[in-house]
């Protein structure tokens, strides 16, 4: 049993190396053009991420004050609310264009997330609010 965790262990780092030199290779390749684009698009989804992690923090006093209402539809329109603004926020930063397939299940994917996000966090800060 130890010689296939090790020998499973090399051929994991083996392709995990061939994959980092051929993304090495074909970034060094690529014109500048579609690398702008790439590092573009990355910070903007790393801001978008930022401010999804920062918002419901910042805004606790808010959290404080529905949790005090003791209302679940205070709470899930508030969190509707943060998801919403997150979503057309996340929009705007690609230029109001989210098209094709793939664009628009991972911008799904990415609301869905903010959404889940939005509703732990808010809870968890709820709680420790009151």
């Amino acid at each position: 049993m130890e010689f296939l965790k090790t020998i499973g262990g090399k051929l994991i780092t083996g392709v995990v190396a061939l994959a980092v030199i051929a993304g090495a290779i074909s970034w060094f390749e690529m014109d500048a053009n579609t690398r702008h684009q790439i590092v573009a698009g990355t910070g903007r989804i790393l801001a978008w991420f930022g401010i999804i992690l920062i918002v419901p923090w910042a805004t606790f006093f808010v959290i404080g004050g529905v949790a005090r209402l003791e209302s679940n539809l205070a709470g899930g329109m508030l969190v509707f609310a943060y998801t919403t603004i997150e979503a057309v926020l996340l929009a705007w930063l690609f230029g109001w264009s989210v098209r094709g397939p793939t664009a628009v299940g991972f911008y799904c994917a990415a609301v869905l997330l903010a959404a889940a996000y939005n509703l732990f966090t808010c809870d968890w800060i709820a709680e420790k609010v009151e």
